[in-house]
């Protein structure tokens, strides 16, 4: 009876026990809120700034400040606190258009500001003289250009050309010793060295880039070639060495123009008769063509229909990647 009873035990099932639900850890820890991401402006106020005559133009924050054209103020720069001249007032520009964020204007510069700093300019040339002893010195194959020092004082920038890599680490620690500040050197190319210097181009006029130029555009050969101009380098070449800065000023419109005139040696109906493209003039808009009795005669390109098509020509975009092109982009 014992024996059977302990069976009958061990055949009812048995209740199953429900699992125990995992209890989420809580942690006494702060939880941080989610900050909102918070988009960029589509446009920005900005003010063009520009430190040195025909100098680079760099955009500020002008803040609350009433600037106009001409005036003067302080802003920081990495070398520290300087005198700025507003070239460009404030204006709303396109974010992408400028490299954010922005630096505020500090203050408006005031009369002893302005006056410190063209005193400054005279000690730059009396720094530049001494470091050119300490260069002769040390027999540095480099050329000294310029000197430029921090409203503060406190840091002085000596920009020179070498041909070569110059290690000038003797030089900067000499230099540290004599004026007890800050010094830093940088080596410019032959176009910022023309810049720098200064001078008159084969037109007579003062140069571009030391007059009105700000930043220096990428030059090709194909420009030249675009403009019907020599390809002696010693013809399209400036005082720096490199391709003239002015072909790129109206190359855009020879280039388009070039798309609409006939090429020379085409065959072209005009009013006159049957004629054969010698030249074109891009500028004035005309082609030069030769008639059948050997008379030459210049006419608008509107007047000349090339024989079998229309006077455009197939051209295609100025590219300044090509083999055959030189450029120039310093």
């Amino acid at each position: 009876m014992t024996d059977q009873a302990e069976n009958n035990e061990q055949n009812i099932p048995q209740p199953e026990i429900p699992p125990v639900a995992e209890q989420p850890q809580v942690s006494n820890e702060p939880v941080a809120a989610e900050s909102p991401v918070i988009a960029a402006p589509a446009e920005i106020k900005a003010v063009g700034v520009r430190f040195k005559r025909a100098g680079r133009i760099y955009s500020f924050d002008p803040k609350d400040f009433e600037l106009n054209l001409g005036d003067h103020i302080i802003v920081e720069t990495a070398r520290g606190m300087e005198v700025g001249r507003v070239v460009i007032p404030p204006v709303m520009l396109p974010s992408k258009s400028v490299e954010l964020p922005l630096k505020p204007v500090v203050r408006m510069a005031k009369p002893e500001e302005i006056t410190r700093s063209q005193e400054i300019e005279a000690k730059e040339q009396e720094a530049l003289a001494e470091c050119a002893k300490i260069v002769a010195r040390l027999n540095l194959p480099m050329k000294l250009l310029s000197a430029e020092y921090s409203l503060e004082g406190n840091h002085i920038t000596f920009f020179f050309s070498a041909a070569e890599r110059v290690d000038f680490r003797e030089l900067v620690r000499e230099l540290a010793t004599k004026f007890r500040t800050r010094v830093e050197l940088r080596q410019v190319g032959a176009r910022d060295e023309a810049k720098i210097i200064g001078g008159f181009g084969r037109c007579g006029r003062e140069l571009c880039c030391c007059s009105w130029l700000s930043e220096f555009q990428p030059i090709s050969i194909k420009m030249a070639k675009e403009q019907g101009l020599p390809l002696n380098p010693m013809k399209i070449s400036g005082v720096c060495g490199r391709l003239l800065c002015c072909m790129s000023y109206e190359n855009k419109f020879y280039h388009d123009m070039r798309g609409k005139l006939p090429r020379e040696g085409q065959n072209v109906v005009t009013p006159n008769g049957p004629a054969k493209v010698v030249s074109s003039n891009p500028l004035k808009g005309t082609v030069i063509v030769e008639l059948e009795s050997q008379v030459t005669v210049e006419l608008p390109v509107e007047e000349v229909r090339v024989v079998g098509g229309p006077p455009q020509q197939k051209h295609e975009p100025a590219s300044d990647s090509e083999a055959d092109n030189l450029s120039d982009k310093n």
